[in-house]
């Protein structure tokens, strides 16, 4: 065989999707989960290190009082990511997130990474919030554990990892994989109760802190609002963004919701907006209570009200910090193994980690090794080196799934299952030949015949939108656009505008370091290709809406979402930048090595593939009489 018919196998693999009608008949999770259990969860995931530990250390080394600023701007690029996640969560309810919507979208290959990625924040995530629980614990003791573990065992001296071996840190971990290995009813309830203390702490720092505010301390006497700048701002931002990591297993607990469809958007929504007005009060209080430069970065809210004073609410917020960050851990390490069954039961990993327990409805091998994978770096890294490691993955996450929306809504709506199987069959429904219909996972939906010739044409109609120009533009185009639209030529465009966004962010962040007097021609030069881009897929006519939660003003509200996230991700280190290659790398090496020769999707390529090549138009005919003797038998 010609090499080049192996290299167009091999871009075929890497590119077969998922099929949205594939649900996860195999798996045995429950479905138990409420919008009061999915919000306090995602409410827990966020409201952690993030509240009690980055406040404090953003505000003293990046940003001084304008750290409030950093977390709204945070937060409105969060919310436009938690959009694109409520929608796949809603359309596509299936425990895996990011990862299975990009496998839905934008292929096998693309999907693997960030399923990588995912892995990657969550279990830096684990054992960054281990880490910081530790240091908390530690400081109400007097640093007694710390420095008995240092003059028994001596000091780390090597780069990223701690000054000692965090033995506190991996049993907290440990911990909470077994509260989780009792299934999601029981970790949802302890999450209640840590959330509801957590939510009380915080809201007493905000009423307590704003009563002892002093205003000057946003005066020049103490270096203004913004002591650090505008890039101060933007890198804080880019930090902050930390905090609101955790939205997204609303999205990866989707398959156990009672009611998916409802629940994800209102959860997502409700959550982002509780946690954002909690981050701003947080810490405009806490730069209010004491100088932003007197701030102690390691336990920075107990500490300032210590200072003024009030060892009482020192001890209370100390608690309630504890209690904040036990419902992170609790939800990390909830979420994590959901994501490995996902990858699991698609044939990518190794399939012991698909085990889902009969008894608990857990994914128990894939907690046990996320668990103890966890305990591992919280036992060594420093919580500096985890918070870092953590956020590039995350924010490239993110950028897939807003492609992702954007490629979703510009392609044909899938087959049923029942349709195809009667094509394939050789049994012809006129329903079906002209109607695609998406189900929810794992479900058969019903279809009514077409009862007029009215009722399919309209169903014609539908099925001709996705991917065709729409009519004003298509009045006016050349002729090579009609020839070429559709939704190839919409990821074509899609991936112009990740490349774009790209482009546009590192000349941003480099020409205005280097070459300033060529910052702006070359901005605009590259602003115009990203609009270019937006506006290509504008031009092309969208799905029809579902009866489900969708992103609004698509194409632009995701793109803008795009472009945000890459110009964060570039205000990362360049270390973080080399470990994240490393990372992806390890992942290449077991995709190519393991998941492509083993991926179920190579089974279904018959099944799943629908790509219509001819437009009938059905009319509805009437069914022929049957003999009387027939008509009796039967």
């Amino acid at each position: 065989m010609p090499p080049w018919h192996h290299l167009s196998r091999l871009w075929r693999n890497i590119h077969r999707q998922k099929s949205m009608n594939s649900g996860p008949a195999t798996l045995n999770l429950r479905r138990c989960l409420s919008t009061v259990d999915l919000t306090l969860l995602s409410l827990g995931a966020m409201m952690g290190a993030g509240l009690y530990v980055l406040t404090g250390t953003v505000a003293k080394y990046t940003t001084g009082p304008a750290v409030s600023v950093s977390f709204a701007a945070a937060g409105a690029v969060a919310f436009m990511a938690a959009l694109c996640f409520a929608e796949f969560g809603a359309r596509f309810p299936h425990t895996g997130s990011a990862y299975v919507y990009t496998y839905v979208s934008a292929g096998e290959f693309w999907a693997f990474l960030i399923g990588w990625n995912i892995v990657l924040e969550y279990v830096v995530g684990g054992a960054s919030v281990a880490r910081a629980w530790s240091g908390y614990l530690d400081a109400l003791t007097g640093f007694h554990i710390r420095n008995g573990t240092i003059s028994t065992l001596g000091r780390w001296n090597v780069p990223y990892f701690g000054d000692f071996p965090d033995f506190l840190a991996a049993g907290f971990v440990v911990a909470c994989t077994l509260f989780v290995a009792c299934g999601a009813r029981v970790s949802a309830t302890i999450n209640h109760l840590l959330a509801a203390v957590s939510l009380a702490t915080a809201g007493f720092v905000v009423i307590f802190g704003f009563i002892l505010a002093k205003p000057e301390y946003y005066g020049q006497s103490y270096g203004g609002f913004a002591p650090f700048g505008v890039s101060g701002v933007l890198s804080g931002t880019a930090t902050c963004f930390y905090a609101y990591v955790g939205f997204d297993i609303i999205a990866t607990s989707s398959w156990e919701a009672n009611d998916p469809r409802r629940s994800v958007p209102i959860a997502t929504g409700l959550s982002l907006c509780i946690v954002g007005s909690i981050y701003i009060l947080v810490s405009a209080a806490l730069t209010l209570v004491v100088p932003w430069s007197d701030l102690e970065p390691s336990a920075a809210l107990a500490d300032a009200f210590g200072k003024r004073g009030y060892h009482w609410a020192s001890i209370i917020v100390s608690v309630g910090s504890l209690c904040a960050m036990s419902t992170a851990e609790l939800s990390g390490v909830f979420a994590l193994p959901r994501v490995l069954l996902a990858m699991a039961e698609d044939g990518l990993i190794f399939p012991f980690l698909g085990y889902v327990s009969e008894r608990t409805g857990v994914p128990a091998i894939a907690a046990l090794v996320s668990g103890l994978l966890t305990a591992m770096l919280a036992f060594c890294l420093s919580l500096e080196a985890l918070v870092q490691f953590m956020s590039i993955g995350t924010l490239l996450a993110y950028t897939f799934v807003a492609a992702s929306v954007l490629m979703l809504r510009y392609q044909p709506l899938q087959k049923s299952s029942s349709a195809r199987d009667s094509d394939r069959h050789g049994t012809r429904n006129p329903t079906s030949t002209v109607h695609c219909l998406e189900l929810r996972a794992g479900e058969i939906a019903s279809i009514e015949e077409p009862v007029s010739y009215a009722d399919t044409h309209e169903l014609i109609a539908l099925e001709k939108i996705p991917g065709n120009l729409r009519p004003c533009i298509a009045a006016i185009a050349p002729s090579w656009l009609v020839r070429y639209a559709g939704p190839r030529l919409v990821n074509a465009a899609v991936a112009g505008l990740v490349a774009m966004s790209t482009l546009l962010a590192a000349l941003c962040l480099l020409l205005s370091w280097q070459r300033p007097e060529i910052l702006a021609p070359c901005t605009v030069l590259v602003g115009l290709g990203f609009i270019a881009c937006l506006g290509l897929i504008w031009a092309h006519e969208m799905q029809p809406g579902v009866d489900s939660f969708q992103v609004p003003l698509v194409p632009f509200l995701p793109a803008l979402s795009i472009l945000c996230n890459v110009a964060l991700m570039l205000k990362l280190g360049m270390h973080t930048w080399v470990r994240l290659g490393v990372w992806v790398l390890v992942g290449v090496i077991i995709y190519f090595g393991y998941g492509i020769r083993h991926s179920h999707a190579g089974d279904k390529d018959h099944l799943t593939s629908y790509s219509p090549k001819a437009r009938y138009v059905a009319f509805p005919t009437l069914a022929p009489q049957s003999p009387p003797d027939e008509a009796g038998s039967s």
